[in-house]
């Protein structure tokens, strides 16, 4: 009886192990690090000390990156919920042909073939100021000088957000699609319903748990991100990670590990209220 018992302990333990060595251990270390004190000329002083929340929450500059991160985030995660939601349906509803289908998801995959640096450099010889889009509206008349705007930019960052981030909204999203009935579908059609109704009272209800699935994972990515920020808006842009990253810069651990936290804090808080909305326990275990 108690070896029998002692088993599933074992089991867990190599995880349990996993979680805190690479989660837990980290996790703590960053909070302690934040109520440290970062003295000029000395470096990292240990003391318990919320001068660094403080710091943070009562400057203004930092309420504009928090603004910035969330925005960002709000405006990639509306683009790529209806790209990732389109392009799912397609696959699943209008490609009769599986072998065609898989092959055009594993296109989807194309960009994550490369680096993020390739990938974010290959936008400016299309977006900049002699780019391609600028050259050929001024060669038709469209435009009489170039378009600053579509190169270092807010628009930039949300292109190359949703550039990188669409395929994580499109595979939860063809997941929970693939698992749809068509004779659910077939009954909505016979019983006069058309395609929209078909859509908005079958399709999506019943895909809700990939769409906040890939809302969470969207999410997470685009405000934990610093590089396409410090890339692609030529520093015209902020964001929480690229202050994070500065802090890291010039060696004040205290008030980038409070930055951290308090990001981290916000993350979850979303996360949480998607999740909270819809049960994504039944995409990853149905």
């Amino acid at each position: 009886m108690k070896r029998s018992s002692i088993i599933p302990y074992l089991q867990v333990a190599p995880l349990a192990l996993v979680i805190l060595v690479f989660l837990i251990a980290p996790l703590t270390l960053v909070v302690v690090v934040s109520v440290f004190r970062n003295q000029l000329f000395v470096g990292l002083v240990p003391a318990f000390t919320f001068v660094n929340y403080a710091d943070i929450l009562s400057n203004v500059v930092n309420y504009q990156l928090y603004l910035s991160t969330l925005k960002f985030a709000a405006i990639v995660l509306a683009i790529t919920t209806v790209l990732g939601f389109w392009i799912a349906y397609f696959l699943v509803f209008h490609v009769r042909s599986l072998l065609i289908a898989i092959g055009l998801f594993l296109v989807c995959t194309v960009p994550f073939w490369t680096s993020n640096i390739i990938r974010m450099i290959s936008w400016k010889p299309l977006l900049g100021r002699e780019g391609l889009i600028n050259t050929g509206l001024i060669k038709i008349g469209a435009i009489d000088e170039p378009i600053l705007w579509l190169l270092f930019s807010d628009f930039t960052v949300v292109v190359a957000y949703v550039h990188l981030f669409t395929l994580f909204m499109i595979v939860p999203i063809f997941n929970s699609m693939a698992r749809i009935d068509k004779s659910l579908v077939e009954a909505a059609v016979d019983a006069g319903a058309s395609r929209w109704n078909v859509i908005w009272s079958v399709i999506i209800p019943l895909c809700k748990t990939g769409i906040a699935l890939g809302a969470v994972f969207v999410v997470t990515l685009v405000m934990s991100d610093f590089f396409v920020v410090a890339v692609m808006s030529g520093g015209m842009s902020g964001s929480v990670s690229s202050g994070v990253f500065f802090d890291l810069g010039i060696l004040n651990y205290p008030r980038a590990a409070a930055n951290s936290i308090i990001l981290l804090i916000i993350v979850v808080l979303i996360a949480a209220g998607i999740l909270r909305i819809v049960d994504v326990r039944k995409e990853l275990t149905g």
